[in-house]
């Protein structure tokens, strides 16, 4: 393992402590703490999730921090130094707020394009997510926050994420989902680890022997901490001899009295405890919570400052792909008019749902980032309605002051007062209140006019007074629990006609769980206010007059939290709502048509050749329009590379279903997914390969040379900028083994960046672990067979450049 370790074994803190006190130092404090031992000099130790920014130890309503691009987007870049930038960002994000461990990076794979969660994790491929997981590692850890790889193992959906079964043989566990873990671990010293929610071949993660203590902890040497995700603990002798080291949260859980009861019972040795609870110690050793209090530095930039906006922006950009470029219409002119379409236009997407959430200071649409560029030249149009749900009232609907909420108990008691800009807050997760909420009220002025759609976001009994009238109406809790109460909860809606700056004022009775129980006082609850739909007829048909007018229609579609958010999975693959007959129509009327799909993950685009280009934006961030107005004027170039497969069609990939049967997902694929399956025909060929991405320029490829290495194979290759622009071109390798039992898979990637008419030696070192294959009689790595094998160089495997025989002996 890459990294030094110089740290002592605290053998001398852990013998001065009782078997309580070293139980209790192994479950959480709270939801985001861990408990301190002055008697040993142990701090808190605070943690904080972290995909797309560092929210903090509140789940909702904490500080305001910089919202990051999405992980897709950001790995879209290919770039290992643009990774580290990220996570040297998100370290002074956490800086900022004494954070100790951000909880990311997401390294799971893109198995089923199904996932509801696909957008924290980097890609489909082990060995770019592993890669840039490592160079994101670096970048936090190098200065003194803790990274924390997450979710081991095989954690690829989240339907019925706390019970079901992945069904995974050994040998894809190993040479496909065990990977980017194996990669990270080795080549940037994680300090921390997450053990998953799903069981893995019948064994909860949390307790799996053989995945923490025989793999991770015993194959790779891993010497940091393994903890649970929240709530995933199931047992206490099991996943304390499994390996687990910390149970998340706390205080109350599964260890506590009855982990010191299997130790006394001598079902769990007490020497396990010392060895969890020295990898705890060694994890708050390194970031600066154990001995001397660490210092932090004073200055760090504001979510909001010049540096912040510039960076983010530019991070976003970088990784925006050109899917489809006829006749070069991209980049726009700014000497074009430009008709700007669709309800993603106007209320761009910039985060996924869950745990990935932050509280932003701002949100650029793109119609703000179009407009700031092109100012006039710009004519703005609503599009189809993108929601089965309705949503939060959004800042731009809500007066300066924001939103006031006031929570009450049982006896009328004020219990919190909170204001702020977001018209939603959290109950009954991380409170610390004096008491059980009971009652809430929410207070705010709606800056809308016209007929509106209004209600609320919670389970109770709601009184609604705007505008002069009053509404009356319960909401009934689903049956999905607290996590569903939280990422879903449920709604209902009424529309009124308000004149513009009219207060609303809502009070919440909380329903009681059940008669004989005290009131449940836990979901999210909020203020539901926005423009009343229009039927989607009328909708297109003024986009349509709005396209026809101008020199260049620019229509952005995609998803949102409903489809890409934790919790919960897809069912289709398809834009929600009309959007596809919307794209359609604008590009009948259109001059020439842009379609910008503002989604993380592969969507099916029927319309793809009746549009002159489409461009891939992820979800962008807090700066996320500017980004992407950037991107279309090609102030920075979009130079991206997918990062996942796109389809032709639903089920049209290698595996599909996310629904346990029985309790199980069965990973029957084996280690052909994503492109490795469409390449061997075990599905359709794609939309869009793994891999493509125009970016603004065309590139030549000569005299390709393989060359052995150190370690592996090197490729060279002479690229020429054959374009008029300056440009970034990411030349990718790809090894094609002679048994059809092994799969196509990427070896290595190298960037070149060059001027028009430039040329440059492209050098890619192929990665030793990718000439493997796992032996399962051996239980053992072997090398892979090459004789009447190849090596692809390719822009993704839709456009090979050249193929280079192997020879009879390569690799480990």
């Amino acid at each position: 393992m890459t990294g030094t370790d110089t740290t002592q074994d605290y053998a001398v803190q852990i013998a001065r402590l009782d078997l309580p006190t070293k139980v209790r130092l192994l479950s959480g404090a709270s939801m985001f703490t861990l408990a301190p031992e002055p008697s040993i000099g142990l701090a808190e130790v605070r943690l904080s999730d972290g995909p797309t920014g560092v929210r903090g130890l509140q789940f909702s309503g904490g500080r305001t921090v910089a919202l990051l691009p999405n992980a897709t987007l950001l790995a879209s870049s290919w770039s290992a130094d643009l990774l580290v930038e990220v996570g040297q960002l998100l370290a002074e994000e956490a800086m900022a707020q004494q954070i100790n461990v951000v909880l990311g990076p997401t390294i799971n794979l893109h198995r089923s394009l199904l996932g509801g969660r696909l957008f924290e994790a980097y890609s489909e491929d082990p060995l770019l997510t592993g890669k840039l997981a490592a160079a994101y590692v670096h970048g936090m850890q190098g200065r003194g926050v803790g990274a924390c790889l997450k979710h081991l193992v095989a954690n690829e959906s989240e339907t019925e994420r706390r019970t079901m079964n992945s069904v995974v043989d050994e040998t894809t566990l190993r040479e496909v989902y065990l990977l980017p873990f194996e990669i990270a671990t080795y080549e940037s010293n994680p300090y921390s680890m997450m053990a998953a929610y799903n069981d893995v071949n019948g064994t909860p993660a949390t307790e799996h022997d053989q995945v923490i203590n025989h793999i991770v902890k015993g194959e790779w040497g891993y010497r940091g901490l393994v903890m649970s995700d929240w709530f995933a603990t199931r047992t206490a002798a099991a996943a304390a001899n499994g390996g687990l080291d910390l149970v998340m949260p706390g205080p109350d859980g599964p260890w506590g009295a009855k982990l010191v009861s299997a130790v006394q019972s001598g079902e769990v040795d007490e020497a396990t405890i010392d060895e969890h609870l020295r990898r705890l110690l060694r994890l708050a050793d390194h970031v600066g919570a154990l001995g001397a209090p660490r210092s932090y530095p004073a200055n760090l930039p504001l979510a909001d400052s010049a540096v912040r906006r510039q960076q983010l922006k530019r991070l976003a950009a970088e990784g925006m792909t050109v899917l489809t470029n006829r006749d070069g219409v991209l980049p726009l002119s700014r000497g074009q008019t430009v008709a700007l379409i669709g309800r993603h236009a106007l209320e761009t997407v910039d985060m996924g749902g869950g745990s990935a959430q932050v509280n932003p200071p701002y949100q650029r649409s793109v119609a703000e980032g179009l407009r700031a560029l092109l100012g006039e030249a710009v004519s703005v149009a609503d599009g189809v309605e993108v929601r089965a749900r309705p949503t939060p009232a959004r800042a731009d609907c809500l007066d300066a002051a924001g939103v006031e909420v006031t929570l009450h108990g049982a006896n009328g008691a004020v219990l919190d007062t909170r204001r702020g800009s977001t018209a939603t807050t959290l109950v009954g997760f991380d409170d610390g209140l004096a008491g059980q909420v009971a009652r809430i009220r929410i207070r705010t002025r709606l800056t809308l006019s016209g007929p509106v759609e209004v209600g609320g976001i919670g389970a109770g009994h709601w009184e609604l007074a705007v505008g002069g009238q009053h509404v009356h109406f319960d909401i009934h809790a689903s049956e999905g629990g607290f996590g569903e109460a939280v990422l879903a909860p449920p709604t209902s809606t009424t529309r009124v006609k308000l004149a513009g700056n009219e207060l609303v004022e809502a009070n919440v009775v909380l329903h009681a769980a059940k008669p004989d129980q005290p009131l449940s006082g836990a979901g999210l609850f909020g203020l539901i206010a926005r423009p009343a739909p229009r039927a989607a007829a009328a909708v297109i048909a003024d986009a349509v007059s709005a396209a026809a007018a101008a020199d260049v229609a620019v229509v952005v579609v995609g998803l949102t939290e409903e489809q890409e958010t934790e919790s919960v999975d897809k069912h289709t693959l398809h834009l929600p709502g009309a959007q596809d007959e919307l794209v359609r129509a604008v590009a009948a009327a259109a001059r020439q048509t842009v379609v910008v799909v503002n989604a993380a993950t592969p969507v099916i685009m029927p319309w793809v050749n009746d549009v002159d280009a489409v461009l891939w934006v992820g979800l962008p961030g807090q700066e996320g329009g500017h980004a992407v107005a950037a991107a279309l004027l090609g102030d920075i170039e979009p130079a991206g590379r997918l990062v996942t497969t796109f389809p032709v069609e639903d089920g049209a990939t290698p595996a599909w279903s996310v629904t346990p049967v029985d309790g199980d997902v069965q990973y029957r694929e084996g280690p052909f997914i994503g492109y490795r399956g469409h390449f061997a025909g075990r599905a359709p060929a794609p939309q869009f390969w793994f891999g493509h991405g125009l970016g603004y320029s065309t590139w030549d490829y000569s005299s390709p040379v393989l060359e052995p290495g150190e370690l592996a194979p090197v490729v060279s290759v002479t690229v020429t900028n054959t374009g008029a622009r300056h440009s970034r071109e990411v030349v990718q390798v790809y090894l094609r083994p002679p048994s059809a039992d092994q799969p196509v898979r990427l070896v290595g990637w190298a960037h070149v960046m060059l001027g028009p008419g430039e040329s440059a030696r492209a050098v890619v070192q192929t990665d030793w672990r990718m000439w493997r294959r796992w032996d399962t009689d051996a239980h053992a790595w072997a090398s892979i067979e090459a004789a009447g094998g190849h090596l692809i160089v390719a822009r993704g495997l839709g456009d090979v450049r050249a193929t280079l025989d192997l020879p009879p002996k390569v690799g480990t």
